[in-house]
């Protein structure tokens, strides 16, 4: 009698490592977040993205759109503010029954940084490994394809825009102005930055935020290295210009966020939870192969 309770006992135990292991190794599906000037599907980005991950993992793919068209989820890249967009995606992705065991996530630039928002701020998700591609999560201060530091006429430019980024109509009418990052003038940036300050909580600390975050089982940077589009490009990997001045950079972990571990990012490097890589090329300039090699090992 006792034997035969054992080898039940048995049986249950390897038959509950069995369907264990099937949930683990079982491959989930992806999230994708465009960038701006970008849609959900246009075939030459996103949509030929979302096809290559479908036909080459073979998982279930969703390319976020905001709106109701191609044209207002274009437009939703420049005018409709960050904190609403992450509101909307929350609930569309929680309602989502293919999500419900949890996804992998990519954001392509300035998704980037929205997907991470999406991480610390929306609980009813299940995000295990996110990707950035080009993200600004330090923000930026200077415009694509003007490099402020050895043109005149981008670095008046630059001016004109640093007067307006953190004005209320600015602010709530404008994306790129809610992660616009002076360095010369720290304080007017954590006080009147209505979205990237708070994400990286630069005015208190907001536990949720941190606890969300390390969540994650990986978090991987991807950095390009030549990069006109994000100044500076070290804010793809955390990296910003010294405070004060806007000429030399420090790393992440040179950075206040880093050092204070405001966000978490501390801890999740020391429990290897952080990944940085490099890709030579411009803004989201990458190849298939670059792709499938150093990427897929998160998305399966």
């Amino acid at each position: 009698m006792q034997q035969k309770t054992l080898l039940i006992a048995i049986c249950c135990a390897i038959f509950l490592l069995s369907n264990t292991r099937n949930v683990l190794s079982e491959k989930l599906p992806i999230v994708l977040w465009h960038g701006m000037g970008d849609t959900c599907c246009f075939p030459f980005s996103l949509g030929g993205v979302k096809k290559f991950l479908e036909s080459e993992i073979g998982v279930y793919v969703k390319s976020i759109e905001i709106g109701s068209s191609i044209a207002e989820d274009f437009k939703s890249g420049y005018l409709v503010h960050p904190n609403q967009q992450i509101e909307i995606v929350c609930a569309e992705l929680t309602k989502d029954v293919k999500l419900n065991n949890g996804f992998n996530a990519i954001g392509f630039s300035q998704g980037g940084q929205f997907l991470r928002g999406l991480v610390q701020r929306c609980s009813t998700v299940r995000v295990r490994n996110l990707i950035t591609l080009g993200g600004q999560h330090q923000g930026v201060f200077g415009l694509p394809n003007c490099p402020s530091l050895s043109s005149r006429t981008c670095e008046r430019f630059r001016q004109l825009l640093n007067h307006a980024a953190y004005t209320d109509l600015m602010q709530n009418f404008l994306v790129q102005a809610t992660y616009w990052h002076d360095p010369l003038n720290e304080a007017k940036y954590k006080n009147s930055s209505t979205f990237l300050a708070d994400i990286n909580n630069e005015r208190f600390i907001n536990e949720s935020y941190v606890k969300n975050l390390k969540k994650l089982n990986k978090f991987v940077m991807v950095q390009f290295n030549k990069d006109t589009i994000v100044q500076p490009l070290e804010s793809q990997w955390f990296g910003y210009y010294t405070p004060g001045q806007d000429k030399e950079t420090q790393r992440l972990n040179e950075t206040d966020l880093y050092i204070k571990d405001r966000i978490g990012l501390k801890t999740m490097n020391e429990e290897n939870k952080i990944v940085f890589l490099e890709c030579e090329g411009n803004h989201l300039q990458f190849t298939k192969e670059w792709f499938r090699e150093n990427l897929f090992n998160y998305l399966m």
